[in-house]
């Protein structure tokens, strides 16, 4: 999607957007990790994201792939920078065929710095010499194919002492057909909003958004302002400089600091804001939240899963199976080449690429570092009984810990309500990795189980997906025989399968009934789908938390063990008006 259709929809509604950009890592852990973040960072709610391009096109190759595989698998629609400093014509074209090919629909076009190795940059013989040169470029040989965006500078810069010359030249990139400007880092809002009243006065008209960049770290902020040539206002230096060696403050200083920034600029009617997030989590989320532009308990999804950003497919997928629901990124991975969503289903069972995994692993699983291992280790321990498995489901459930291999985010909002019985499912052994309780008609406003249109009412059934040992298990269906209403699907990594539902059953789990609209039915639990999510939910026993313990170790062959014998569970009340399922079972 073009970021255009998103600003008019935000100003429609009379809201403020905001937008997180993040640069690629050098490394290929570096990369694992930052897909995590930005996975957890997108249920925030960016308007879109953007993907820095290193100077003279160092970090092309990672910055394109990076963009192709957010576009396609995160539900985010994507900003790619491109700077055109020491790039010919030929590669500028096929970076942005490529991008075309691949539905990324907005670029910022920039000159770019100078490549590493030199101290400056010097204009030479060559297509591109400055950001002008490069929108020209685009609009002449692509159209109005992409949404395109440029930098500006509120103050002077290290190669411009006159900012009245410097918006000159941002008017002529204006005019070469720019859609947005987007700022560089400022810490004194009035030059901010003196430069933008100067970019009114010159006839440039289109929206400008402040680039925000928190305060980190002290010496990291001075080396920035410094290098950008950026003004700190006195009384930032007065509150930093007796805090600077203590690390903890400066990010709270710069939490405080950038809230109270963003809330000024919101008054002064700014469209948006833009974070220069340097591939970090904690700072923008708690100035988003504190100035009130994102809510934990906000309602605001079209459907009860957050959807591909990709066109064609959000367009013609209305249904997913429910296993993969604390997994998006796994899904959408695995069902990209099925077969087209025939009759705007979620995908052919039929297909003989159905249940494929291939990028998904490449880009979030693959070989752990240390400190990828160390991390986990601190969340999970080392465990040396069941009981201490029961601990670490009881911990995720209680919000001690925000994240187990099933769930790469913390407990759902609509999961929390029903915590307790978790808690207390876990402790006897049934190590619960999906649930949802029943909801009966709820306002679709509502903010715990709301999505789709105003006005309208949406229903769940209560369902619960867990491992436990054959032993429970027998307990557990001697139980469910006493109740018509509830139908289950029992699987060990040796595929032994035990059931009540037809081979190709399909039950609808949740559902929706809208003003004007037919009846969404949007997650199901597909008895055929189930079998083949059961490979990977077995898996992430041994790749994602045996594998960061010795082979030898209690630890390992304790997970190994459950592996080899437990089953995998989902069970579905279909009274989704009064369900005492859980309660069932705990008894």
């Amino acid at each position: 999607m073009k970021i255009s259709d998103k600003i008019k929809e935000y100003k429609k509604q009379k809201k403020v957007f905001y937008s997180f950009e993040y640069f690629p890592p050098k490394t290929d852990f570096g990369m694992d990790n930052l897909y995590s973040r930005i996975d957890k960072m997108s249920s925030l709610d960016p308007a879109y994201i953007d993907i820095t391009w290193g100077a003279g096109g160092s970090t092309a190759e990672r910055t394109l792939d990076m963009s192709k595989t957010i576009q396609k698998y995160f539900g985010l629609d994507v900003m790619m920078h491109l700077t055109c400093t020491n790039m010919s014509v030929k590669l500028i074209d096929e970076v942005l065929s490529e991008a075309k090919k691949n539905n990324i629909s907005n670029i910022l076009a920039l000159r770019g710095d100078p490549p590493e190795g030199s101290n400056e940059w010097r204009k030479e013989n060559q297509a591109f010499n400055y950001g002008v040169d490069l929108v020209h470029y685009i609009r002449k040989n692509f159209g109005d194919t992409f949404f395109l965006a440029v930098g500006a500078y509120p103050e002077t810069h290290q190669e411009q002492s006159d900012p009245d010359l410097d918006i000159t030249y941002l008017k002529e990139k204006v005019d070469a057909g720019v859609d947005i400007i987007v700022t560089q880092l400022f810490y004194d809002i009035d030059k901010f909003l003196i430069f933008r009243d100067k970019c009114l006065s010159k006839g440039i008209d289109i929206p400008i958004i402040p680039g925000i960049m928190p305060i980190h770290n002290y010496s990291r902020f001075r080396k920035f302002t410094q290098f950008c040539k950026v003004n700190i206002p006195e009384n930032i230096l007065k509150k930093l400089e007796p805090i600077r060696n203590d690390d903890a403050s400066v990010i709270n200083f710069g939490i405080e600091e950038g809230a109270d920034m963003c809330e000024k600029l919101v008054k002064e009617g700014v469209p948006g804001l833009h974070f220069y997030t340097l591939n970090l989590e904690h700072s923008v989320k708690e100035i988003l939240n504190s100035i009130g532009l994102i809510s934990d308990n906000k309602a605001n999804r079209e459907l009860p899963w957050r959807q591909s950003s990709d066109e064609i497919r959000k367009s013609s997928e209305d249904v997913r199976p429910i296993f993969w629901s604390n997994r998006p990124i796994s899904y959408l991975t695995r069902t990209e080449n099925w077969d087209d969503f025939p009759n705007g289903r979620w995908g052919d069972i039929s297909s003989p690429t159905f249940g494929e995994l291939n990028q998904y692993h490449a880009i979030r699983a693959g070989s752990q570092s240390n400190e990828i291992r160390d991390k986990r280790k601190k969340i999970w321990g080392q465990p040396q009984s069941i009981k201490d498995i029961s601990n670490v489901f009881m911990s995720f459930c209680k919000g001690d810990i925000n994240a187990l291999p099933w769930c790469e985010t913390k407990l759902a909002i609509e999961s929390k309500q029903i915590s307790n019985e978790l808690i207390k499912l876990n402790e006897s052994g049934y190590f619960t990795i999906n649930s949802q309780p029943n909801v009966n008609g709820v306002p679709s406003d509502d903010t715990h189980f709301g999505w789709g249109a105003e006005g309208g009412r949406v229903y769940q059934k209560a369902y619960l997906e867990f491992f436990t040992s054959k032993e429970n298990l027998d307990i557990l269906i001697t139980k469910i025989k006493k109740n018509n209403n509830i139908s289950y699907q029992a699987v060990n990594v040796s595929e032994d399968l035990i059931s009540n539902v037809r081979k190709d059953s399909v039950n609808v789990v949740t559902w929706g009934v809208f003003p004007g609209e037919k009846i969404k039915q949007p997650t199901i639990v597909d008895a055929r789908s189930f079998m083949i999510w059961k490979n990977e939910a077995f898996s992430l026993w041994i790749n994602d938390w045996a594998s960061i313990y010795e082979k030898d170790s209690i630890s390992y062959l304790l997970l190994k063990k459950i592996y080899e014998n437990y089953y995998l569970v989902n069970i579905v009340d279909n009274n989704f008006i009064k369900s005492n399922m859980i309660k069932q079972i705990i008894k």
